[in-house]
């Protein structure tokens, strides 16, 4: 069973509520919206995976 945990940077308040949660899935990284835990996960490699949080952390992403 996949341990599902959330950064330390995400608050309680509604305006820090949009969160994601992370799982280490073995050989693969999962990933969650916290708001929404039954509606499924997306699957990435742990190489894609570390992309996406330096890209996020650059700014780069159209979110």
């Amino acid at each position: 069973m996949a341990r599902w945990r959330k950064s330390s940077h995400s608050g309680s308040t509604s305006t820090q509520s949009d969160c994601i949660e992370i799982a280490d899935l073995g050989t693969s990284i999962g990933i969650r919206d916290s708001k929404s835990p039954d509606a499924g996960h997306l699957v990435l490699t742990p190489a894609a995976f570390a992309d996406l949080v330096v890209r996020a952390k650059r700014d780069e992403l159209s979110l």
